[in-house]
This record gives structure tokens, sequence and C-alpha cells, in this order.
């Protein structure tokens, strides 16, 4: 630990000055990158742990959804005639 610090302030010691001027633009673009790369990065964790988790819940309320959901069912052959109906 005591080499790495020993090295870092060596090397610091050692840069000149770039005498550049950031603008505006330039630190407001940064800025964007800089969120834009946290946000992809937080949206890809969310998109790794969501789509597991949402499989989960859909099985966990698969079972009860079925035993509520007693109602006239609709045949295909039904629809399918609704559908030739026409003027």
């Amino acid at each position: 630990m005591r080499l790495k610090s020993l090295a870092f302030f060596f090397f610091a010691g050692l840069t000149a000055p770039a005498y550049a001027y950031i603008g505006p633009g330039l630190g407001a673009g940064t800025i964007g990158v800089i969120l834009g790369i946290f946000a992809s990065v937080i949206l890809a964790i969310f998109a790794i742990v969501w789509y597991p988790a949402k499989r989960l819940l859909k099985k966990l309320r698969k079972p009860r959804d079925e035993d509520t959901s007693r109602g006239p069912e609709k045949s295909s052959d039904n629809i399918a005639s609704d559908d030739k109906e026409g003027p």
C-alpha cells in the first residue's frame, strides 16, 4: 500500500499543466456521457434481475388466477363466424 501511494505521488508530481480551456459545452457533454453510462449500467442490471423475477411472479400468480376466472368461454369457431359476417 505504501509503495502504491509513493508511486502515485511521484507520477502526479511529474505531470505538467495542460493550459487547456474546458468550456461549458464540453463540460455538459462530459456530464451527459457519464450519466448515460451510469444509466445504461443500472438499466442492464435491472433487466438482468427483472426478467427472472417476472417469470417467478407469473408462476406464483397463475394458480390463483385460474381458480378465480371461471367465466363463459368463447370458442374459436364463434370468433371465426363473427369475423365472416359482413355487409
